[in-house]
């Protein structure tokens, strides 16, 4: 099957790359992916559906009309943000959702993170109820055992948005009124795509998962599985699931020992990556790595070109936008699409701070433009 695909050269700049860190693929081998052109590494339309197998709709659903907003205006409208952890997609969401809001006129009453942890999650919740806003914005921690206390926001009235992915047992509109999401499974394709420039024909590569039932980080893993499954089948997937965050780096430390012939990891967001680059160094292997999310670590990694080598990240800034403007729908009586997906975007070294403006509406901290000047190779 992989012989029969049209094939791509890798480029001589890529092909350096390999040859130097990872060991040259045979003369007869060609990869089906060009990495020196980032653009058309991204899938061009959203891939993943809704988390009940919705077709997205786009950002632009969801934009209020002059009259909507005059509606909004004259609310007086209170709401509430709750969110599984805090780190930079969190406050980049709440970068857009705010300015969003005090755009329309609308008070933000409360904001809280769970530290992923379900019961602490449920206690913000059921807080957050009794402050009676008249819509929440959220992302479960866990979408089974989080759903009883959902129901209680729909069950006091109170509108409901959320991020990335619907607790079960909630039926859309009745109990939750839209699903705004970055296209996982695009990023993941995306991910996939440029791990797939640094492995060799009949390779090895890992994965290091999210061991909990999360829509978002299983679509990701899904868009990595199923491109490679169509298009190098060839390569050999191997996995380990993590179920705290802060442990990932143990995990891929212990796997990376069971597991000496993989040749390059995907981990499913950045933060794990940063766990899995550390067991790569404390064990002296140089691998690539792709993940999703682009954060000020793993920009300043990509930059340095040496683990880090791309990922597919998210816009968490403008899903706050559409977020804030479903709710917002939604509180003057109209009804926003059941899901809305926000398109993926690729980085890698060559376009690293020209994404990070686009993904975090502000210029790259100093550490990036340091770790380019180094490695001389990014964009400016």
């Amino acid at each position: 099957m992989f012989a029969k695909m049209q094939k791509l050269v890798v480029s001589s700049a890529i092909a350096v790359a390999i040859g130097a860190a990872w060991g040259t693929p045979s003369a007869a081998f060609t990869n089906p992916v060009d990495c020196t052109n980032v653009p058309a590494l991204e899938p061009g339309h959203i891939v993943g559906k809704g988390p009940n197998g919705e077709d997205a709709a786009g950002p632009e659903s969801v934009a209020l009309s002059d009259e909507d907003a005059e509606k909004v205006r004259k609310g007086n409208f209170k709401v509430g943000l709750v969110f599984q952890f805090m780190n930079d997609w969190s406050r980049a969401q709440i970068s857009g959702l705010t300015e969003t809001f005090d755009k329309y006129g609308v008070e933000i009453i409360g904001t809280t993170e769970a530290d992923f942890k379900v019961p602490r999650q449920i206690a913000d919740l059921e807080n957050m109820i009794t402050l009676k806003p008249d819509g929440i914005i959220s992302i479960p921690v866990d979408d089974v055992a989080m759903g009883p206390t959902y129901k209680k926001v729909a069950d006091a009235g109170i509108k409901l948005i959320f991020m990335d992915n619907a607790a079960k047992g909630l039926s859309y509109p009745a109990d939750y009124q839209s699903v705004i999401s970055a296209d996982s499974q695009g990023n993941g394709q995306i991910a996939a795509k440029i791990l797939s420039c640094y492995i060799p024909e009949n390779g090895t590569i890992g994965i290091i998962d999210f061991g909990i039932t999360f829509f978002v980080t299983n679509e990701r893993t899904k868009g990595v599985k199923d491109w490679f499954a169509a298009n190098r089948p060839d390569v050999t997937i191997k996995q380990a699931d993590f179920t705290d965050p802060n442990k990932a780096g143990d995990v891929a430390a212990n796997f990376l020992t069971a597991n000496p012939d993989v040749q390059g990891i995907f981990a499913v967001w950045d933060g794990p990556a940063s766990g899995v680059i550390s067991a790569l160094r404390a064990q002296g292997k140089v691998l690539p790595v792709t993940t999703i999310d682009l954060g000020d670590q793993a920009a300043v990694s990509i930059g340095q070109g040496r683990y880090l080598m791309g990922l597919g990240a998210q816009r968490p800034y403008d899903q706050g936008v559409a977020e804030a403007l479903a709710l917002m729908q939604t509180l003057i009586g109209n009804q926003p699409p059941a899901w809305i997906g926000v398109p993926s975007l690729a980085v890698m070294q060559s376009n690293v701070n020209d994404a990070y403006r686009t993904v975090w509406k502000k210029d790259p901290p100093k550490e990036v433009a340091e770790a380019c000047a180094e490695a001389g190779k990014c964009d400016q």
